[in-house]
């Protein structure tokens, strides 16, 4: 099979239904559906160009300066997660970690909503389909259909999705899931189990995904990042991750977790190492795979001195969501955050001049977490065992600062289980005890990095200067601090080294950083009584060892 993303082979685009390559086999699939194949256009897989015309005339679009498509979502600006629903049905309820994060709905509200979708669709009159692979390895990816009625929707996904090359997009056939994108439309709040005009709801049994009230690009992404977290551990047995990851010269694997500003992005972007991805991958039994076929990168703050692979990245092509720009010019804005401070590009990952593609590396040398700790009680790397991985990756911890969110004024702690808690689907034990099974076989470590502050709490101390947190990194990497002397961490037990090239000896222990051993005392004391009330709902469902991992109060 030819490998997907060798896409330089453009398919035609046409309003004429027989000319979009659906095939007759397929075809029967949108009327058994519920569309009415005599009165709208089906748009398959429509070129960029074609995309870009349709976006430009039909939506208001403008090419901006530096060749990017500029376009806007409405109101909505960022995901909806209130309004994200799983429908609770036979042969999934039993996988599915219900309460807040995986609401529940019934397959009869589902239903009425999927119409309600395809009812709207059908008064347009033009429909855009997208046909593509979510996951670069073949034997665990699955074939996505998206069927919307914005071309700048088509275009998201065709950068977000692995993009099928002109052979794979002929013999596609029926797909594993298909998305009815209907977000121009509301959901009937008066509907059963609805709480809000907005909708986004997966169903396993039918494979689909249904959206209503919301034309924020970035549900579509996240909706097939959840069906994959769900997918990959249930019914391939393999671990579905919301990490970075990049390879060295050797072929060495890191991954990377974190929450936004923890610095996962900018540090797994490394000149001298390559790109296998910077948001989703699986790490299945051959090793690591990217679920994507693009980035989706925040814009807020953007340059070309702080980040040039991104920067250079958005052109022809690309989508720049949300983003202001200059009505003379079309230069854009990126420090502009009057609409959103969520702006966003979306753009094919071989934008990036060192990503490896195809997006697939081996088994991971490295398992990095990231957080950021303004409390300045954690130090800047320690070394976990496997029982302490598995506490930390079910408890996710970070600090949300002033200025990473509106009405933030003071730093408060954030706990977002598996580093990425809106997007799980299985219960959290489960992922862990998939990463701990597979850091053992294949002999990984595990290290805790602290990109927050350092020599004292948010307002007192200083964030740990990115040159350090590198040079932490590039120890890791050459495989020197492995063999490094430690020395344990009070209170969490965490494994200290006494010393790191090009890192000051006083940053690495937290104590004699702060120089205030009463302050300090009560911080560390304060931040372990936080983690064990976050772990508290975990508690029953880890392994003595694991719960025994957590700080001590």
């Amino acid at each position: 099979m030819t490998s997907p993303g060798n896409h330089h082979d453009e398919l035609p685009d046409s309003t004429n239904p027989e000319y979009s390559l659906l095939g007759k086999d397929s075809l029967h699939l949108f009327s058994d559906a519920g569309f009415d194949m005599d009165k709208i256009h089906l748009k398959r897989n429509a070129s960029v160009a074609a995309l870009y015309e349709d976006a430009i005339s039909k939506e208001g679009a403008v090419i901006a300066s530096n060749g990017a498509l500029i376009n806007f979502s409405g109101k909505k600006t960022g995901r909806s997660p209130k309004d994200k629903r799983i429908v609770y049905e036979e042969t999934s309820k039993d996988d599915v970690w219900w309460g807040p994060v995986n609401i529940k709905m019934d397959e009869h509200t589902f239903e009425i909503n999927r119409e309600r979708a395809i009812d709207y669709l059908n008064t347009r009159e033009d429909i855009y389909v997208f046909d593509g692979f979510a996951g670069w390895e073949p034997r665990y990816r699955i074939k996505v259909r998206v069927i919307c009625a914005r071309a700048y929707h088509a275009l998201f996904m065709h950068n977000m999705l692995i993009r099928p090359t002109r052979e794979e997009l002929e013999n596609f056939g029926e797909p594993d899931f298909i998305i009815y994108n209907a977000g121009q439309f509301p959901a009937n709040r008066f509907t059963a189990g609805m709480t809000s005009t907005t909708s986004v709801e997966i169903n396993f049994k039918r494979r689909e995904m249904v959206i209503l009230g919301t034309e924020y690009a970035g549900e579509m992404k996240k909706g097939v990042f959840s069906v994959m977290h769900y997918l990959q551990p249930v019914k391939f047995g393999q671990l579905s991750l919301h990490s970075s990851a990049n390879e060295g010269p050797d072929g060495d694997v890191t991954l990377f977790f974190g929450l936004s500003g923890t610095g996962k992005t900018t540090l797994s972007a490394d000149p001298v190492r390559r790109l296998i991805g910077d948001d989703e991958h699986v790490w299945s039994d051959n090793g690591v795979f990217n679920i994507e076929g693009g980035c989706y990168a925040k814009c807020i703050g953007l340059s070309a001195e702080k980040e040039p692979e991104i920067f250079n990245a958005i052109q022809f092509g690309s989508i720049l969501e949300n983003v202001s720009y200059d009505k003379h010019t079309r230069v854009p804005d990126y420090e502009d955050s009057k609409l959103t401070e969520n702006t966003r590009c979306a753009y094919p990952i071989e934008k990036i001049p060192n990503a490896k593609i195809p997006c697939i590396g081996g088994h991971p040398h490295n398992i990095i977490f990231l957080t950021c700790d303004a409390y300045g009680v954690l130090p800047p790397v320690s070394r976990l065992s496997q029982e302490q991985a598995q506490y930390h990756f079910i408890a996710g911890y970070t600090s949300k600062t002033p200025g990473t969110e509106e009405g933030v004024m003071e730093p408060s702690p954030t706990f977002s289980t598996c580093y990425g808690q809106p997007f799980i689907v299985c219960h959290p034990r489960r992922y862990a005890e998939m990463l701990a099974k597979r850091m053992t076989q294949h002999k990984a470590n595990c290290w805790l990095i602290n990109t927050g502050w350092v020599g004292g709490k948010f307002g007192r101390g200083k964030r740990c200067p990115l040159k350090y947190t590198r040079a932490i990194i590039s120890s890791i990497h050459s495989g020197e601090l492995a063999k490094a002397d430690f020395e344990e961490f009070e209170v969490f037990g965490l494994q200290v080294p006494k010393a790191v090239p090009n890192v000051p000896g006083e940053l690495l222990q937290p104590r004699k950083a702060w120089n205030n051993d009463e302050a300090f005392g009560k911080e560390v004391k304060a931040l372990a009584a936080k983690f064990k009330d976050a772990f508290a709902k975990y508690e029953s469902d880890v392994s003595k060892e694991v719960l025994a991992a957590g700080p001590k109060v």
